[in-house]
């Protein structure tokens, strides 16, 4: 069980919609995964899906969520509320099965945050090759992170 029970704030919510963006009619993300709103996906989205924003926010909401849950209870060292974010981030992304199995948690949950904040730059490729955006979006997490103060700015 976690040893944490945080929310997502509004610093770590920024981040996540600044590298998400919204659609409001359903794409095709760099693997062909199909995603709508702030980076949605699921059974729900299909070809020809258009939402309102303020279903982009809820689902967003929802989405965030699961993650904070995933942190929540994967998490067995005590965090700031940085580091949540970050990792929230991180879990909204990437997949809380990603997170799970990944060399990130085993370090965290060994109190070697140095080494995890490491891991974060290592999940910037997509579908075999390293996305730009995707690196900045690892750096930006990486950074908040390592930040005991506030959210810092990222591209």
């Amino acid at each position: 069980m976690g040893a944490n029970n945080f929310t997502y704030s509004g610093n770590g919510l920024s981040l996540t919609e600044q590298f998400e963006g919204c659609e409001l009619t359903a794409y095709q993300d760099q693997v062909g995964v199909w995603t709508i709103g702030y980076g949605h996906t699921g059974p729900d989205v299909v070809p020809g899906l258009t939402i309102t924003q303020e279903q982009a926010q809820a689902l967003l909401a929802q989405d965030v969520g699961s993650a904070a849950a995933c942190v929540n209870n994967c998490v067995t060292v005590q965090l700031s509320q940085n580091e949540f974010d970050a990792l929230v981030d991180f879990v909204f992304n990437l997949g809380a099965g990603t997170f799970q199995s990944s060399t990130l948690l085993r370090d965290l949950n060994a109190a070697n945050f140095t080494a995890a904040a490491a891991q974060f730059d290592l999940w910037d490729h997509a579908g075999g090759a390293v996305v730009a955006g995707l690196l900045r979006r690892r750096q930006a997490e990486t950074a908040l992170f390592e930040t005991g103060g506030t959210a810092p700015q990222s591209a």
